[in-house]
């Protein structure tokens, strides 16, 4: 009898799981952008590019930004050729389109992404 007082919470309450919703709701707009260094590897680049993509966190209608450095892998399926990925998360299109045209976003392609990136590949969806 004692056993079934601890199985019974355990089965009632054990399995229940709570969804963590992203801080956006709705069909938010995800930008994927891929970035190749000039010097391939290079730490301080790829921390450079990681920082200034804080910065558009303080343009209106992003909803999100981050950036990190590839996984190496050894699946056949994953492309670990990159350097950085940044992930751009807006509301639409329409907010897509302001932040790109935003001065923070500019200078940022200016004065970091220009200098220290060979390719980018983007992915909208």
């Amino acid at each position: 009898m004692k056993f079934l007082s601890i199985l019974t919470p355990l089965l009632l309450f054990g399995c229940v799981t709570t969804e963590v919703e992203p801080p956006y709701k709705g069909n938010a707009l995800h930008h994927v952008v891929l970035c190749w260094l000039k010097e391939p590897g290079k730490i301080e680049a790829r921390e450079r590019i990681v920082e200034v993509t804080k910065t558009f966190r303080n343009i209106p209608g992003v909803l999100e930004a981050r950036a990190g450095q590839v996984i190496p892998s050894d699946r056949s399926i994953v492309d670990d050729s990159f350097d950085v990925g940044i992930l751009i998360v807006v509301a639409d299109a329409k907010s897509l389109t302001e932040y790109l045209e935003h001065p923070i976003h500019r200078k940022a392609k200016k004065d970091v992404l220009v200098p220290l990136v060979s390719k980018i590949i983007v992915y909208d969806f």
